[in-house]
């Protein structure tokens, strides 16, 4: 069921939702340039299990819509507690992947009553400016790519040669992460300002200062990159459990040999780790 849910009186914000009636519901937020569909897999396994499931087109990205501005970390957080509010929904588990793991922490931060879990899917510890040396090496590495060329057929032959145990729904998926023009090309659905405005927030506003103000059970789930020796690995599980380390009442779960859209690649597991982590929820007083 999609829903078109207003967060300004100019901006409606589209979510692809499953009913359930178990609790707690989901709520899933996807990251920079990508869209709700990515979850689609993860989203189809909770909902099996009861649970209705909310996953949020941010605003520019899938099938929401692209104002002229709002791109940053405060403005996605305010854009969700609106569409909460909209919708009507009960205290929720929160699973942000990549930036939206870092508006995921906000959030929880910000607005605990919201929240009743939290997961980070390879995101939410996100500090560029801890990880390169600078704003310009920064941005040259997440720069968007030129599309020039680029048709559905091609792209979705890429992601098949890179991807090649994703399945066919999440090519799809990802390829819908751009639009489609009428001559059969594909082009960004944010301009370049946008994507830099986002990337920008993400340098300016990391997450850390936010963890301490974090009650709630919080599971981290990073990627592991196939093929990472030992010393790499521990590189990375150093890294975010000093990054994360105000984080109260967190626990991780690594993915070997994964990639970063681990719920593309993983979704069976993905969601049995977000079961797991709503089990544990003690439901508050008025939640339905």
């Amino acid at each position: 069921m999609d829903l078109s849910v207003p967060v300004t009186d100019d901006v409606k914000l589209h979510v692809r939702h499953r009913p359930g009636t178990a609790s707690p519901p989901f709520l899933l937020v996807h990251g920079m340039a990508s869209s709700a569909r990515l979850w689609d897999e993860v989203a189809d396994h909770l909902a099996a299990a009861g649970h209705p499931v909310y996953a949020v087109d941010l605003r520019g990205h899938g099938d929401s819509d692209t104002p002229a501005e709002g791109y940053d970390t405060p403005t996605a957080v305010a854009d969700l507690v609106a569409a909460v509010a909209a919708v009507g929904l009960p205290r929720v588990v929160v699973a942000g992947h990549s930036w939206g793991g870092n508006v995921s922490v906000r959030l929880a931060a910000e607005h605990p009553e919201l929240v009743a879990a939290l997961a980070l899917v390879d995101g939410g510890w996100l500090e560029p400016a801890t990880s390169f040396h600078s704003w310009e090496a920064f941005v040259g590495a997440l720069r968007p790519a030129s599309l020039e060329g680029a048709t559905v057929q091609s792209v979705s032959d890429y992601f098949r040669a890179i991807h090649p145990d994703w399945s066919p729904a999440a090519i799809e998926a990802a390829v819908a992460t751009m639009r489609v023009n009428p001559d059969g090309s594909l082009s960004r659905r944010m301009s370049t300002e946008q994507h830099m405005s986002i990337l920008r927030s993400i340098w300016n506003e990391p997450p850390g200062p936010y963890y301490a103000a974090i009650s709630v059970p919080t599971l981290l789930m990073p990627a592991i990159p196939k093929g990472a020796d030992g010393q790499w690995a521990d590189r990375i599980r150093s890294r975010i459990t000093t990054t994360t380390a105000a984080l109260r009442h967190a626990t991780m779960r690594e993915y070997l040999d994964s990639e970063h859209d681990l719920h593309a690649q993983h979704p069976q597991r993905v969601a049995d780790d977000l079961l797991d982590l709503a089990h544990g929820v003690q439901p508050a007083q008025g939640d339905r």
